[in-house]
């Protein structure tokens, strides 16, 4: 399967060696957090081949095993990073769900870019990997991510009381999720996908 679709203004595929250099510089790149859901600031120490060739084997390993699609948003010219989207915790079988997670650098906020990366990936994920429903977890008070998600077309499903561990405690999370009748996609058809495990 190719794991790179387009956007208007992105290019949306896997990380590739040849990436070590936009990688580096995309991340040295960021301004200082500008809440507490905004990508960490990172040693420029951290930023080394050895860690890059790292990511890419997590990355081929991930999906050997159809268990974790992370997406890096480049621009049009593949120059920039503009942010990432990730597919996670992909369960096939009579289930075919997955979890939705995403980030837009801080430089790109307010630019439509979230939106339009969360919608190809939407598609990307019914269409091509098959995959029956995306859940999105989001904290209660980040209401710029819970607006995005809405206009989205995701439904909110329920309230999980200490559902993740994240910066030292169990956090709270709002639960969204669309299926894929909900973009017009039905997979009722045909046998049902099972992760290579």
């Amino acid at each position: 399967m190719k794991y790179h679709f387009r956007t208007n203004r992105l290019s949306v595929r896997l990380y590739k060696k040849s990436d070590f250099q936009i990688w580096k510089n995309s991340y040295l790149q960021l301004s200082d957090p500008k809440n507490r859901w905004d990508q960490k600031l990172r040693n420029a120490g951290e930023f080394t081949k050895q860690n890059f060739n790292k990511i890419i084997k997590a990355q081929d390993e991930n999906i050997a095993q159809d268990s974790f699609i992370d997406f890096i948003a480049f621009d049009k010219k593949e120059e920039n990073i503009i942010g990432t989207v990730s597919i996670m915790d992909i369960s096939r079988g009579v289930f075919q769900n997955a979890y939705l997670g995403y980030r837009i650098f801080n430089p790109y906020w307010r630019k439509g870019y979230g939106k339009e990366l969360i919608d190809k990936t939407i598609d990307f994920s019914f269409k091509k990997l098959k995959l029956h429903r995306l859940e999105a977890g989001i904290h209660p008070q980040n209401k710029r991510s819970i607006a995005l998600a809405k206009s989205l077309g995701l439904r909110k499903e329920g309230y999980s009381k200490r559902r993740l561990y994240l910066d030292g405690q169990w956090q709270d999370m709002v639960l969204y999720a669309i299926t894929s009748e909900e973009r017009s996609i039905n997979h009722n058809t045909g046998k049902l996908r099972r992760n290579r495990r």
